[in-house]
Order: C-alpha cells, then structure tokens, then sequence
C-alpha cells in the first residue's frame, strides 16, 4: 500500500451509498475502509486509525451521533477530521453534531464536487494543525501543544448559536459575558467614525476565538461584530475561561500569539491605508477575502459581498471601489457577474504598482 496515500474510513449501512462514494474516493486516489455501521466503524478507527471518518447520521446499532461522541472522546481518534453524510435538513440535529466536534455536514445524495472539495479542505487543516502541534513540541517541548488540548476540552460539550447572514453578535460599548469559537461560517469586526461610517478592523473565520480582548481588558467591546454568513458559534462561559487562563500559562501563550498575529494585520492596514493608491487598497482588500475563505488560486474565486462591505474594508468610498473595480475589469484581472466578482489574475492583483 502507499504510505503516502490518505486513508478514509467510510460508515454507512446502505450498501449502495457505500460502493457510490468508495468508487468516487477511489478514483481520487484515497485509499477506503467500509463499515456498515457505527460499531464495526469504531472497531476499524481504532484498529487502523484513518486521516478522515466519513459517517452517516442514521443507523442501526449505533448511530452517527454516537459514532462521533466516542471518536472526540478517544484520545487517539479526537483530532481526527469528522464529516458526516446526512439526508436530515433539521437544524437542531446538525446543531448536535456540530456541538459534539464534527467538522462538516454533506447532504445526500451526495454531489462528488461537494464531497471531493470538503475532504480535501479537511485534510489540509488538519496537515496544518498536526505540524504546528508538532512544531511547537520540537521547538518548546509540551508546553504550547498541552495547551492546545486544553482549549479543544474547553469547546466541548458547548451550546452552539446559529447566526444569520447580517446577524449582530455583539455591539461595541457592551461589556462581555462569554466568549466565542467560530465553528462554521465567517465573522466581521467593525467600528463607525463620527461620520457614521463603518470600518472594517478584522476578520474572522472558522477555528478563529472572537472577543477575547475585551475578556483580557475586563472592559467593554471596542467593536461591533456581524455574521458574514451562516454561522456557528461555540459559546464559552467567561469564568472557565479565566479559570483556564490562570491554571494553565500555555494557554495564555496560545492567544499572545493570536493577539501578535492581529497586531501585524493591523499594522500591514494601516500602512496601506496611509500610503498606498486607491487601486492598490481595493486590490489588497480583494486578495484580503481570497486569504480568509483560504481558497485554491489556480481557479478562479467568486466574492460574494456587498459593495459596502468591501469599501468598508478597503476604507474607501464605495463610489470609489465600484470605479476601481471597473478598471479591474477592463484589464482582465476580474469578472463581474451582477453582485458577484470573480477574482480571474491573482497575480496581477498583487503586483499592481502604488
């Protein structure tokens, strides 16, 4: 067998679901373990550890929901990635899954672009995650990767809220009273000038903590925060938190380095906004998107925000962005589509000059 290949354990009690998806894993070059339920999938995980667990919700024995309850409690099984396959639209039910530490949900029948695209985004997390683990280990011994396992037993077993595209989450001048994990979908942090304009100050995405700093401060939000998207947040008392920060310095060394990322983006903002062309902004804020939704830049990437939304980010006027983005668009380095901008030279946006 090739080591080099990604092994998938796929768990589903409909034989023909199974020989479907294990041909279209097959033929992308996964190698496939089949169980036709949920038991007989937790004795294959453990047996032979896999790289991802496909799993469907219903079936006999035990159920998908209990599949995913005994992998996130393994010590050996818990970091590995967890899709289930469902033909259940119920928002509660995906909310347990997702309250449990599953990563993705794919309806049935199952779309093979859908499928192909979720496992691979998956997988790549999760190469990321195992060598910044084993990074920090080599480097600085335990220390920074126990602390890692302690933030995951802090999300778990959390009520998740469902946010809304537009929904606010929390408003600026309110004090805190937990803190979020973003477990699906994309975030925005913004504050208004005197003049009523908004301006965007960071951006977060799925496995990003959001309105940790006011926690440090003990005092209020400095910023307003919104969905961009559907999306699911772990809530986190604030008390266990702090209670965590305090018995567990690693910890408190986890979100130095998260501040000390921001700081650097905020710097890298201000720059560009004191000294770089109107062009150069708006592309900046174009490839800015690109980063956050962590796409492939060999095809091509739809933007599907408003106007004021990007302008916003780019602290522009919005009259200015438009007439920027037509420019863009002349020399074929977008698409515009309606409402939608679809980023076509990643390249050239980078190296437009000032």
């Amino acid at each position: 067998m090739d080591t080099d290949k990604k092994t998938i354990l796929l768990i589903d009690d409909d034989p023909e679901t199974r020989q479907l998806i294990s041909e279209i894993l097959e033929m992308a070059d996964y190698v496939v373990h089949s169980a036709t339920d949920g038991k007989q999938g937790i004795n294959l995980a453990i047996e032979n550890p896999p790289d991802l667990i496909l799993c469907d919700v219903m079936m006999p024995v035990l159920d998908g929901l209990g599949v995913l309850h005994i992998v996130r409690k393994n010590h050996v099984l818990r970091h590995i990635p967890f899709i289930f396959l469902t033909s259940l639209t119920d928002e509660a039910e995906m909310r347990k899954g997702m309250d449990l530490g599953a990563d993705d949900y794919i309806p049935k029948p199952t779309n093979s672009t859908v499928l192909l695209g979720a496992i691979e985004s998956r997988l790549k997390k999760s190469g990321l995650f195992q060598h910044d683990m084993q990074s920090n280990v080599g480097a600085k011994g335990a220390g920074i990767a126990s602390g890692t396992d302690h933030l995951e037993e802090l999300k778990r077993g959390r009520d998740i809220n469902h946010y809304v595209k537009k929904q606010l989450i929390y408003s600026e001048g309110n004090h805190p009273s937990k803190l979020y994990y973003i477990t699906k979908g994309r975030v925005k942090a913004s504050k208004r000038g005197a003049d009523g304009r908004e301006l965007i100050v960071q951006l977060y995405r799925q496995g990003d903590f959001l309105g940790y700093k006011a926690v440090f401060e003990n005092g209020i939000y400095h910023e307003t925060a919104e969905a961009l998207e559907d999306t699911f947040l772990t809530i986190i008392p604030i008390s266990e938190f702090n209670d965590l920060l305090w018995r567990h310095p690693e910890v408190m060394k986890n979100f130095l380095k998260i501040l000390a990322k921001q700081i650097h983006y905020s710097e890298e903002r201000l720059v560009s906004m004191a000294y770089h062309s109107l062009r150069k902004k708006v592309a900046d804020t174009l490839l800015a998107v690109c980063k956050m939704y962590d796409i492939d830049r060999s095809d091509s990437f739809r933007i599907d925000m408003s106007r004021e939304t990007l302008a916003s980010m780019a602290g522009v006027a919005k009259e200015s962005l438009i007439r920027t983005l037509s420019d863009f668009r002349s020399q074929g380095l977008v698409r515009i589509d309606g409402g939608e901008i679809y980023i076509l030279d990643y390249s050239g946006l980078e190296h437009l000059y000032n």
